[in-house]
């Protein structure tokens, strides 16, 4: 994994082009390349940084020229081995061994239509020196990230939104809009950014610039298809052998000329992956994370830790444990600046250290069990909203009862929270909404009438705008499986915005590679024909999942209740945090521009403070949105912060 940017006819290009790879050293300490040709009456300009994994010899060096195409690639090919014994027999001689140079033949022979047949995670330009085109190609579930931004006939691009705001000199405006977007999810949606004018790749595509000026976009993979197509296989009968198709994966993103280490949570999806991995390469080294004990109570969390210590034992897994009682004030404008956007999920925290950790020790590459809650129904919100369907039967006058009760119910003392009211008042939050609705409910941060009292009045269109969005993508689909519909949304929005944007950024902010086995094309091909009926059987959430890691696991890890990758944010709220929330809702840069409103934050800080509500994530989210916007704002953004 690495960091790509460059130009294309683009005003100053060398010098933009090496500031951008400048501003990603971060993503590939190992090495850096430049190179620039004539296109049409301009040039292009194109740059790396590398992250060595994949043979680390100057074989494997970027950008990579060769016979007129040259490369400049972030990410990794799973199947490379056996593109390159295809290639190989075609008369295709390679000089090393890297996945970038089977990349390199793979387009010279067959071009796009190469693209459904890579298998990884990837981000990558080809310029043909003999046409003068330039190609940007994004993965088919965009674990790799790609930022764009045309004016005229010219075009800049980089793995980070960053890079692309330095070298613009601050002329990207703040995009209100994403902002907005950003306070319902805690996220910018991958379909937005939060610069004007800026864009990301969509996932599964390709651009093509012509000398000419002229700008082609087209998509070789759409995951809709491939839902309907699984929804085929299931009424067909097909039953796909989970566990083998897992294990393959797993098996697969192992390869590396570097150590490999893995996240275990002690959950089902690390815990899996890291049996598997460690039957592969036995004395696997793991990481995995514990908090401050007083934080973990006053949260009510589950002990993840000791889960994590019997796999790691059964196993054999050299287990590195990391207690995280961090200074969030030190971590927040670093980890701001490295998310690139706001992102509100404080398991961005996690990430960042567990991959600092692990670097440290000499690890590049990690496996993470990112994306099998999406694919398999492993959230609560899934079970959540099929209860809900059931909820909607009870009388309405019982309903309207239960709700005011529960309505009175605090979350939290001055000692403790509760964990069940939070999620009873979450649930009756939604419960007796319409599907779309519901679900949209059950994992963002507002309703419509909470957003409009927040904000700017003069934003109030953005909303609705915001709202439609969703609904457009959720309903964009055949699938007469509610769970699979569910499953379906989470693997175009939440999976792409939040997931695997905080995973890519906050390990690369570390000079480390994370790997996600389940987000791989071959298992969401599987987990799509599932029927949602196998995915959530009774109260169990990823059941289909659990049958297949029941041949590994002891039934303790597989059918344990669900951890939580993330933070006691209510403990850090109630007093790491607290002055900086005064000072932010009180005086901050979002409420003296009036995007914000300053009595609707003092609320949620009041009925915070009361235990009222369960406000901590939306508070945390407003402190990560002001540090970003200090620095978009004010240019600060366009470097790291200092200690």
């Amino acid at each position: 994994m690495c960091g790509i940017a460059g130009t294309y006819r683009w005003p100053d290009g060398k010098a933009v082009t090496d500031r951008l790879t400048d501003v990603l050293a971060h993503r590939g300490p190992d090495g850096a390349g430049r190179y620039s040709h004539p296109a049409g009456d301009g040039e292009v300009h194109l740059g790396h940084r590398r992250l060595a994994v994949i043979d680390p010899s100057e074989a494997g060096a970027q950008p990579m020229a060769s016979d007129g195409l040259v490369l400049t690639y972030n990410g990794e090919l799973y199947n490379a081995p056996e593109l390159r014994t295809e290639l190989a027999a075609a008369g295709v001689r390679f000089r090393g061994t890297s996945d970038t140079e089977v990349l390199l033949e793979a387009w010279r022979r067959w071009g796009t239509a190469c693209l459904p047949r890579l298998r990884g995670m990837f981000a990558f330009g080809v310029f043909d020196e003999r046409t003068g085109e330039l190609v940007l190609v994004r993965d088919q579930l965009g674990v790799k990230p790609l930022f764009l931004l045309r004016r005229g006939d010219g075009l800049v691009f980089a793995s980070e939104l960053k890079a692309l705001a330095a070298v613009t000199g601050g002329s990207l405006e703040v995009d209100r809009a994403a902002l907005v977007a950003s306070l319902l999810y805690y996220w910018v949606p991958d379909s937005r950014c939060a610069l004007r004018g800026a864009e990301k790749l969509p996932p599964g595509s390709w651009l093509r610039c012509r000398p000419d000026g002229r700008v082609e976009r087209g998509r070789f993979w759409d995951l809709k298809d491939v839902a309907a197509e699984g929804a085929e296989r299931a009424r067909a009968g097909e039953q796909p052998d989970l566990h083998t198709i897992v294990e393959e994966s797993t098996r697969r993103h192992l390869l590396s000329d570097v150590p490999v280490a893995t996240f275990l949570s002690g959950g089902l999806d690390s815990s899996y992956l890291t049996a598997l991995a460690a039957r592969e390469r036995p004395g696997i080294s793991a990481y995995t994370i514990g908090f401050r004990a007083e934080d973990a109570r006053f949260e009510a969390m589950p002990d993840d830790l000791r889960y994590a210590r019997r796999v790691a034992e059964r196993f054999g897994v050299d287990l590195r444990e990391i207690e995280i009682a961090p200074d969030v004030l030190d971590l927040l404008p670093r980890m701001t600046y490295h998310l690139d956007e706001p992102v509100g999920d404080p398991a961005a925290i996690n990430t960042f250290l567990i991959c600092s950790a692990a670097r440290e020790a000499g690890v590049k590459v990690m496996l993470s069990g990112m994306g099998a809650d999406e694919l398999f129904a492993g959230y609560r919100k899934h079970l959540a909203n099929l209860i809900a369907l059931r909820y909607q039967r009870v009388p309405r006058p019982l309903r309207r009862g239960l709700s005011a009760a529960v309505d009175r119910l605090p979350v939290a003392t001055s000692r403790r929270g509760y964990r069940s009211v939070r999620f009873a008042k979450r649930f009756l939050s939604f419960a007796g909404l319409p599907e779309e609705t519901a679900f949209r409910r059950s994992y963002t941060m507002y309703d419509r009438n909470e957003l409009l009292a927040l904000i700017d009045p003069d934003l109030a269109p953005v909303v609705d705008d915001v709202l439609t969005e969703h609904a457009d993508t959720y309903r964009d689909n055949d699938l007469d499986d509610f769970v699979n519909r569910m499953c379906l949304g989470d693997a175009r929005m939440f999976l792409p915005g939040l997931n695997l944007a905080y995973t890519d950024r906050s390990s690369m902010a570390a000079s480390t590679e994370v790997r996600v086995p389940y987000v791989d094309v071959e298992v969401v091909r599987a987990a799509f024909a599932v029927p949602g009926d196998r995915k959530i059987v009774g109260r169990q959430g990823k059941a289909v999942l659990k049958k297949a890691a029941t041949s590994v696991l002891p039934r303790e890890i597989v059918y344990r209740p669900k951890g939580l990758f993330s933070a006691p944010l209510r403990a850090w709220m109630s007093r790491d945090l607290a002055p900086l929330v005064r000072e932010v809702v009180n005086d901050g840069e979002l409420v003296r521009s009036g995007i914000l409103r300053r009595d609707a934050l003092r609320r949620l800080v009041a009925e915070d403070a009361a235990g009222q509500r369960d406000f901590s994530k939306h508070l945390w989210h407003v402190l990560t949105l002001e540090y970003w916007y200090r620095g978009a704002t004010s240019g600060s953004g366009q470097n790291p912060p200092t200690a």
